[in-house]
């Protein structure tokens, strides 16, 4: 189990385009892909969590896919397994793994908490890879290639896994929300992974030939049986993040919220099934749903399901992460940010406009940033035109170049700038003005600071910048820069960041 940035183009909830993260399990007997979630942002814990269980769960079939994706119309044993469970009656053609044993990297996510409290929960035993090395999971790190070949760049929005292979307006044809390109993910993982020949997989009957994930499933059923796993909706609440709260008279406080309603007056008072807890109650909640949470009444042994007290103003569902942006944007207008109500009036308008799309603005801001960091272009007189202006008159024959002004290649290969305002010739002396010549080195140490610190869109857009400059650069500018992309490859944590320092670093060598 892994995650990686998707190289794909989509509308995040906020209406601005942006790579999805993605979340997956490969199931190594079988290459079998057996869950893969995106989510608009960093994957949190309860995403790897939630995954475990969607493993154990038949994928439906969904409105508009063809029938010949059933898993009656499959290699699978549908009849065979049909007869154990009865929920594959009308699923889509992707085998029902129950896992032994999830392999993680040290990743934030799989250590979390929240993660190995939900394998624990289902029984699944977790076995931490070494620290930075791939080999201990190479079939989900090469399956993430896959990915990215088979289905990635035949979707528009595709990015390519570098600037190199990235086309232009990217971000203009991107078409697909995060919803309709987990559809299409899900969709292509049946009709174009599991029936597919895999030449890591050979059938026992024909070991000659390339077997499908399907073909391998079907005869390791064949030999070890199938065992299915119900999961109830009390299930999916455990696996979901814990706090401990107490429940005063107006509810509970989560993130400067407060969730309250009559059943949960019941709870009030009752001891932690923990006893280092006290009398504090065990909430779970749904990061990419926060307008309720639960908590356990641990009298009845049951959920109590208690809703925002302000849900009435916003009335859909939202995120952790969009209610932070949105306490940010009351702070920005002057707002108290820990009032609830006008908080959720600015949440409400933020999701309003978020349902109309993104804007052109939107999407080119931060294009925008970069070039308002950029610096105004200091002059640097030529040394042969360092004190001459052209000023020859054209008013009789033809126009031709000044003599003293360079060659757009010329100028190019001396590391300067093509952009030249020029008409005429004289050798009245002058300073140059800041639409002639000037020095690249200044724009050369911000984009690459842009680069290294800028958020993701601002950091390829500095990448784009860069790699357009054919400038020669001193020997000791080159050094420095050098070795400050390396210092900060080396520190990078971020794989994100990793994809934009590792063609930037190449550029030096």
């Amino acid at each position: 189990m892994d995650g990686t940035t998707l190289d794909v183009m989509a509308m995040m909830d906020d209406g601005v385009m942006d790579r999805p993260e993605l979340v997956m399990a490969v199931d190594v007997a079988t290459r079998t892909i057996c869950a893969a979630v995106l989510r608009p942002e960093k994957a949190k814990a309860v995403d790897a969590a939630l995954l475990l269980a969607r493993m154990m769960v038949p994928e439906p079939m969904r409105p508009g896919w063809d029938q010949v994706l059933r898993m009656s119309a499959s290699r699978l044993p549908f009849a065979r397994l049909v007869d154990i469970d009865r929920r594959l009656e009308l699923v889509a053609a992707k085998p029902v793994i129950v896992p032994e044993t999830i392999v993680i990297d040290h990743g934030r996510v799989f250590v979390s908490e929240a993660f190995t409290r939900a394998a624990r929960t289902l029984g699944i035993s977790v076995q931490p890879a070494r620290p930075k090395t791939g080999s201990d999971k190479p079939h989900v790190e090469r399956t993430f290639e896959s990915i990215n070949t088979l289905f990635c760049q035949h979707v528009p929005g595709y990015t390519g896994r570098d600037v190199t292979r990235r086309g232009t307006d990217v971000a203009d044809r991107a078409v697909w929300s995060i919803g309709e390109l987990q559809e299409l993910l899900d969709e292509w993982v049946i009709a174009g992974w599991q029936s597919r020949p895999h030449e890591g997989l050979r059938h026992p009957f024909s070991p000659d030939r390339a077997a499908s994930p399907n073909d391998v499933y079907a005869a390791m059923v064949a030999a070890a049986g199938y065992v299915p796993i119900t999961l109830t909706g009390d299930d999916y609440i455990e696996l979901l993040p814990v706090e401990w709260r107490m429940i005063g008279e107006a509810g509970i406080q989560i993130g400067y919220r407060t969730y309250n309603c009559r059943e949960l007056r019941a709870c009030r008072g009752q001891p932690s099934l923990d006893p280092g807890r006290g009398n504090r109650a065990e909430v779970h909640y749904d990061p990419y749903d926060v307008s309720r949470i639960w908590v356990r009444d641990t009298r009845r042994d049951c959920w109590v399901t208690v809703p925002w007290t302000h849900h009435s103003l916003v009335r859909q569902p939202f995120a952790e992460f969009t209610w932070r942006y949105a306490r940010r944007a009351a702070a920005g207008r002057g707002v108290d940010d820990t009032n609830e109500t006008a908080v959720a009036v600015v949440l409400a308008g933020l999701l309003a406009r978020a349902e109309q799309g993104p804007s052109r603005e939107r999407r080119v801001l931060a294009r925008d940033q970069v070039v308002n960091a950029l610096p105004t272009r200091a002059p640097l007189p030529h040394p042969a035109t360092s004190r001459t202006t052209c000023t020859t008159s054209s008013t009789s024959g033809p126009s031709r170049r000044c003599p003293h002004r360079p060659s757009r290649s010329q100028s190019r290969k001396r590391g300067r700038w093509p952009g030249w305002s020029h008409s005429g010739c004289s050798t009245r002396s002058r300073k140059a003005t800041p639409g002639e010549l000037h020095r690249s080195d200044p724009i050369l140490e911000l984009l690459v600071d842009l680069a290294i610190t800028g958020n993701w869109e601002v950091s390829r857009e500095a990448l784009g910048l860069l790699s357009s400059i054919n400038a020669d650069i001193g020997k000791d500018m080159w050094n420095r820069l050098h070795d400050r992309v390396q210092a900060a490859l080396l520190t990078a944590d971020d794989e994100q960041r990793t994809e934009v320092l590792e063609p930037l670093l190449d550029m030096f060598v």
